[in-house]
């Protein structure tokens, strides 16, 4: 009887938990039986792992073989596991232990000819090896710059199974890690391609100073989409703990670049108006994969024709809008991600749709029919909405109009300020005592001069006020708000 023992990570949403693979030799017919609640692709491993040990020069037992995945009642999914697979088979064959096998966390797939390929979830499964003490990792060669994000814990790429054998065995290196290249310094097209339409660049900047979600209606070509792709330039870079928490979701979801893995800018995720609820936000066989709300976390979703979009899938996002993240339940447990974005909504007023609104053909029940698909509590969710028109010529004999690099520098200082006053969260819905870091809701002050006008308000209502408020004092640079008839020694102060 021999057994052999190797470990891996099993990554569920953006947490991972740490798997002891076992492998024991017995008497018995000749089999390799795997048990623990693996999913296909893993239980197809076996040919893979099997065919990787024989082409490097390595025998394969000839009896009966167990492999045992722990803890038994976590399902695991993926090619992930198969060097480790592979390096507690060699050690129960050999009924040989291997000091750095037990204190080390082995993640990649095999190739046949015993190549070491790369996978998906690097990031998040060496931080959890790391949160749990492991002080070694190994990883394909190819996830390498992803897995050197990570300090305070020894990292190693592995490019074969045979190069991974010598160095077990104390007769070989591994590839050390890797400083990864900074990312490009500003991936987003400039705010001065936009010309004219000054009211919605005034309500792109207010948002981007005060993470407020915008809505923008007008005739096809007014430049919705324009301004809303140079949203993201105007937001600050990302903190190092918010850029590991974005590169997690997208290591995740797969769509890391091998060159610069590191996202230090918010993303801009814009999703087709056919999209899914599924690919919206999050969904899939087994673990529910990260949808286009996570891949927008500290960044940008923009829904472009938002009046085309199902009301299904519009009404999904309510819940990601308030919480900040979403829960996913599907048949192999609940993923839950996070989920804090800036929405951008973009519609045409109607379904034709003219470029002069005297030439549309819609009746008054069209109109209201077609935007009808954007309900109230949804809309109570979007600080801003403008209403943009069709740009005369006369407007493109104007200036230019200002950079993004000018206006980036003023919602800075802006947001430098709101921070130093503790009154903002960046790209955060507020909720619950959140709120009361922005004061208190705005009551009706009688005052000479002052007009009481009867409103009915939600009572998220008041906090969006003082949210707004906060957004417009911080692009025009005041302190706080002053009433009419305040002159700025009674400290009155919403």
């Amino acid at each position: 009887m021999a057994l052999g023992r190797a470990y891996s990570v099993a990554v569920r949403g953006l947490d991972g938990e740490i798997v002891e693979i076992e492998a024991h030799i017995t008497s018995g017919l000749p089999g390799f039986h795997l048990v623990g609640l693996p999913d296909t692709a893993l239980q197809e491993s076996r040919d893979r792992v099997r065919a990787a040990i024989t082409n490097c020069a390595n025998s394969w037992p000839m009896s009966r073989l167990t492999v045992a995945l722990s803890p038994a009642t976590l399902p695991k999914m993926g090619s992930v596991y198969d060097i480790a697979l592979a390096c507690a088979v060699l050690s129960a064959s050999r009924n040989k232990t291997w000091y750095r096998l037990e204190k080390t966390v082995l993640l990649g797939e095999l190739a046949l000819d015993g190549r070491v390929r790369p996978v998906h979830g690097v990031l998040p499964a060496v931080l959890a090896a790391k949160r749990q003490g492991w002080p070694t990792v190994v990883v394909p060669v190819g996830n390498l710059a992803e897995a050197s994000l990570i300090d305070g814990i020894d990292v190693f790429g592995v490019s074969t199974l045979r190069q991974l054998q010598r160095w077990l065995a104390g007769n070989g290196q591994l590839e050390d890690r890797v400083e990864a290249p900074q990312p490009a310094s500003d991936p987003f097209p400039d705010l001065s391609d936009v010309i004219g339409q000054s009211q919605a660049r005034f309500a792109v900047e207010v948002a981007a100073a005060g993470a407020h979600h915008l809505m923008m209606t007008g005739p096809p070509g007014v430049g919705k989409t324009m301004l809303a792709q140079r949203l993201p330039g105007l937001l600050p870079t990302l903190t190092e703990s918010e850029a590991l928490e974005v590169t997690a979701i997208h290591s995740v979801a797969g769509l890391l670049s091998n060159t610069t893995p590191l996202i230090t800018r918010p993303p801009f995720i814009a999703p087709h108006h056919s999209s899914s609820v599924a690919a919206l936000v999050g969904g899939g066989s087994g673990m529910a994969r990260p949808g286009a709300v996570s891949r927008a976390h500290r960044g940008v979703l923009f829904l472009d024709e938002c009046a085309e979009i199902g009301t299904g899938a519009l009404e999904a996002l309510r819940t990601p809008l308030e919480d900040g993240n979403i829960r996913l339940a599907r048949r192999d447990g609940v993923a839950c991600y996070p989920a804090r974005f800036q929405l951008v909504l973009a519609a045409n007023p109607c379904p034709c749709a003219p470029a002069d609104p005297k030439d549309c053909i819609c009746s008054s029940q069209q109109r209201r029919r077609y935007l009808g698909k954007l309900s109230g509590p949804l809309l109570d969710r979007v600080d801003l909405r403008v209403q943009m028109h069709t740009v005369r010529a006369g407007a493109f004999a104007d200036e230019s109009a200002e950079s993004t690099a000018d206006v980036r520098a003023r919602v800075g200082r802006g947001r430098l300020g709101a921070l130093d006053r503790g009154r903002l969260r960046i790209v955060e819905a507020l909720a619950g005592r959140e709120r009361d870091e922005l004061g208190p809701p705005p009551r009706v002050l009688a005052q000479p001069g002052l007009v009481e006008v009867d409103v009915v308000v939600a009572p998220r209502g008041p906090h969006e006020v003082v949210r707004g408020g906060a957004g417009l004092r911080q692009r025009i640079g005041v302190d706080h708000p002053v009433l009419a008839g305040d002159d700025g020694r009674n400290g009155t102060r919403g």
